[in-house]
């Protein structure tokens, strides 16, 4: 498990640094964070569970099927 800063979590997640900040900032869906002083880093370990909690199902195949 490695800790990582903001700038760096972005890239690792594919989102933007401001997307992280405001997410912090207004306590939104986004990753668990630390913050040590000033610095906020966060765990890659916490980015992956993030992500996972992301995953959402294929809403065309449910569509689908409602349909048929």
């Amino acid at each position: 498990m490695a800790n990582i800063r903001v700038k760096e979590a972005a890239e690792y997640l594919g989102v933007s640094k401001s997307f992280l900040d405001k997410a912090r900032c207004y306590g939104t869906n986004g990753p668990a964070f630390m913050r040590f002083g000033k610095a906020v880093v966060y765990s890659t370990e916490a980015l992956d569970e993030w992500a996972r909690s992301c995953t959402v199902a294929n809403d065309n195949a449910a569509a689908t099927q409602a349909a048929a």
